[in-house]
């Protein structure tokens, strides 16, 4: 009998408030026509922690009616609350410590404060109060945030276990739009980094993994989608395709070309 082959590479996970994650797509679960296409999209995906929008999504608070664990169940994903559509901290706060009653203790939390209704762009000073009330609260904090290396340097001061910088603004598919940004971001920081809002499509999503983030979290990309079941499996493999490339490390980009053959001892 032939002995299994070995896997070609060695395992990578992605490691979040000391828990061990194998996929780097992060998804969201609103905008799908339905609970069921909601499935269908996450396990295309692979993802392993999916967001929900506590003030948005029943997830048990809501008797009788649809409940979005009941296809996303816990024992097999890693549920995390966002508070998408706070404005202040407080709102923030509060959507934190609700989620933390409907989940049993559950204390990994997406943290979004916005600025205002058309932008969707983050308040970062309501933020970094928010940030510092649910650390000192004992929340595991998964903070959305601008693409500003200083403000995500203090994001990481404060506690909190991963920081989540914008590509772009939410929903807007433009891609990643300050990469030198983000490479700031990357190159200092002490926890994973993970792109949140922007992207657009599968290649959105490998550029973002190329500089170096540790994984990408989207909802509108794939939900939006004319097929999202199927832009689901393709973000999945840009994000494995992406961290592939930075581990491997690209060549050095030139002006002009070089032989991809040994021009050495030619004849003639």
């Amino acid at each position: 009998m032939t002995a299994p082959l070995s896997p070609p590479f060695p395992a990578d996970p992605l490691l979040i408030a000391g828990k061990a994650y194998a996929s780097r797509l992060l998804t969201g679960t609103g905008k799908f026509a339905d609970l069921e296409q909601t499935r269908l999209a996450t396990e295309a995906a692979g993802a392993q922690i999916v967001t929900v929008a506590i003030r948005r999504t029943n997830i048990g608070q809501n008797p009788g009616e649809p409940n979005l664990l009941d296809v996303l169940p816990p024992d097999r994903y890693t549920i995390l609350p966002n508070t998408a559509g706070c404005y202040t901290a407080d709102d923030a706060v509060r959507t934190c410590r609700l989620a933390r009653e409907l989940l049993d203790g559950h204390s990994l939390v997406k943290l979004e404060v916005l600025g205002d209704q058309k932008t969707l762009y983050p308040d970062v000073v309501q933020t970094l109060a928010a940030a510092e009330l649910l650390v000192k609260d004992g929340f595991d904090v998964m903070v959305y945030t601008s693409d500003d290396p200083i403000l995500a340097k203090r994001l990481e001061e404060i506690g909190c276990v991963a920081v989540m910088p914008l590509a772009a603004p939410i929903g807007s598919g433009l891609g990643v739009q300050n990469k030198y940004n983000l490479l700031e971001i990357v190159e200092n920081a002490r926890v994973p980094i993970i792109v949140d809002a922007g992207v657009g499509t599968a290649s959105d999503a490998a550029i973002a993994m190329e500089l170096g983030c540790d994984g990408v979290l989207m909802n509108t990309a794939i939900a939006g989608a004319k097929d999202p079941v199927l832009m689901a499996h393709a973000m999945k493999l840009a994000v494995e395709a992406g961290r592939a490339a930075f581990k491997a490390g690209r060549i050095p980009r030139k002006r002009f070309a070089s032989a991809s053959s040994p021009v050495d001892g030619l004849i003639g």
